[in-house]
């Protein structure tokens, strides 16, 4: 209000109050001009002083409910992650429905879609708190929504793989396709999941390798770690063995293998001796199988391999493709060694009529 004021009534001149002296021209401002600028000032300032006060409640009231839902919103989704782990670590080992609760993948899980469900609501609320506070200045949003398509566009061509591979990465966790502890085949890597991330996975190969996988490049995922798996053993004999006996032999291997530990545990069901699967002149195959617990069929192939060698050997019953037992040699001298045949013995051989000396020449002078 001073300040106008002062610019209002301005320098005045050097030569006093009447400007007698000035050089400028101009007519000196009065003290009415002062007071009817400063009335002016006044007035605007009273006209919009209810609009400013209206637009700075509804900014304050706007940022205020958005920061406090926000608040809420991600306290809410943090308590309802905690108690996900919680039941994670009640459960872990137990085998619940076919598959092993693993305590670290649902964790892993959950804090992954924790993470990402926080992101999705500071997003939504945040940005739609800024476009209510551009609105209530009376700025026009639609050059800026504009714009903002346009470089959403540009961004989503130029980041095209990383936003693939983020899609990709919050379906995958949120349809659970597989977890910490896994073993999987994802195509272009196999291996034991070791970490699940948006936009990698990590697998630990057989060899002891990481693969980093990018999650946009998996096009199929094979989990060997859901469910149950099955252990196959084939027995190839040969065909004139009796296959009523090789029945109880194999299945008598069965129930033992079952009863042991810690193959009681590894077994969800009886061996089965499923029948012939090829017959030959020269074998026949007997096909055995078994339900087992996710990862563990390889180790349950090999033991029953190894009992069904075993108990085959015991009963004088062999493989197809070893060796028969040696035959014992009579008593006596042994034969005379034999020389292999040579084409030197001919006399008329080629070899022969090369070797034999050439005759001297006859006597010419004769």
């Amino acid at each position: 209000m001073l300040l106008s004021v002062l610019l209002a009534a301005g320098p005045e001149g050097p030569g006093g109050a009447d400007g007698s002296g000035g050089g400028s021209g101009t007519a000196p401002a009065t003290l009415e001009d002062a007071q009817e600028t400063a009335t002016n000032a006044a007035g605007w300032v009273e006209e919009n002083w209810s609009t400013w006060l209206s637009i700075g409640l509804r900014v304050a009231l706007i940022l205020v409910i958005a920061i406090t839902l926000r608040h809420f919103i991600r306290k809410a989704i943090t308590k309802a992650i905690s108690r996900m782990n919680r039941g994670a670590q009640a459960l872990d080992g137990i085998a619940l429905g076919g598959l092993l609760a693993n305590a670290e993948r649902r964790r892993q899980r959950s804090e992954a879609i924790g993470s990402v469900l926080r992101s999705v609501t500071t997003f939504l609320i945040m940005g739609s708190a800024g476009l209510m506070v551009l609105g209530a200045f009376e700025i026009n949003l639609a050059p800026l929504l504009a714009s903002a398509g346009v470089a959403g566009i540009a961004l989503g061509f130029g980041a095209r793989n990383l936003v693939t591979d983020f899609l990709s990465g919050v379906f995958m966790i949120l349809e659970d396709q597989y977890g910490v502890g896994d073993s999987i085949d994802a195509g272009v890597a196999t291996g034991e999941v070791i970490e699940v991330g948006l936009r990698v996975t990590k697998l630990r190969g057989d060899n002891g390798a990481i693969w980093y996988v990018r999650n946009g490049e998996v096009k199929r995922i094979a989990n060997r770690s859901q469910g149950w798996a099955t252990a196959h053993v084939d027995v190839t004999v040969r065909p004139d063995e009796d296959l009523e006996r090789l029945r109880t032999l194999l299945t008598e291997v069965g129930d033992d293998l079952a009863k042991d530990e810690p193959f009681n545990e590894q077994l969800w069901g009886p061996v089965e001796v499923l029948g012939l699967d090829s017959v030959t002149l020269d074998a026949m195959v007997i096909h055995v199988s078994g339900k087992t617990m996710p990862g563990k069929a390889v180790g349950v192939e090999r033991e029953l391999r190894w009992r069904i060698k075993q108990a085959l050997d015991a009963a004088g019953i062999r493989f197809i493709g070893a060796e028969p037992p040696a035959e014992e040699e009579e008593d006596g001298p042994p034969p005379p060694p034999v020389a292999a045949p040579s084409a030197y013995g001919s006399a008329m051989s080629p070899q022969s009529v090369a070797a034999s000396p050439i005759p001297p020449p006859a006597n010419l002078n004769k």
